[in-house]
């Protein structure tokens, strides 16, 4: 690294070394109501991208029993869900850690204003 006269780095240098790296992309499915297909088509995406090599894991999929959805995710490697207990019940919320751990090019994570069960890293998904 370049450094200035007074040791520190060289901040042209780090601005160029900042444009060199590869930056991420947030690629997000919209729709106007439940069951218009923002899944599916996520999963479709998923499943192309994963057909021309790209290392996808699903992280988080709400099927709500769609056989056709469960059916696009067979195939697909899954992060298991983190089993937690709240007010005695049982739920099983995406496991933010798991993911991290892995470190897949691309995960899929359904429903992101989802509220996280109390005692999770963050209230919500998409944090």
């Amino acid at each position: 690294m370049n450094l200035t006269a007074d040791h520190r780095p060289d901040p042209q240098a780090l601005l160029s070394a900042i444009k060199r790296e590869r930056h991420g992309a947030l690629k997000i499915f919209l729709g106007a109501f439940p069951g218009v297909g923002k899944t599916y088509k996520m999963l479709e995406a998923a499943r192309e991208a994963r057909r021309e090599g790209a290392d996808i894991v699903i992280g988080i999929i709400e099927s709500h029993g769609r056989q056709e959805t469960e059916a696009l995710c067979e195939g697909l490697e899954s992060i298991p869900l983190m089993p937690l207990e709240y007010r005695g019940a049982q739920f099983r919320e995406l496991n933010l850690d798991a993911i991290l751990k892995r470190a897949p090019a691309v995960v899929l994570i359904d429903e992101l204003a989802h509220r996280n069960i109390p005692g999770t890293r963050h209230p919500r998904r998409y944090q």
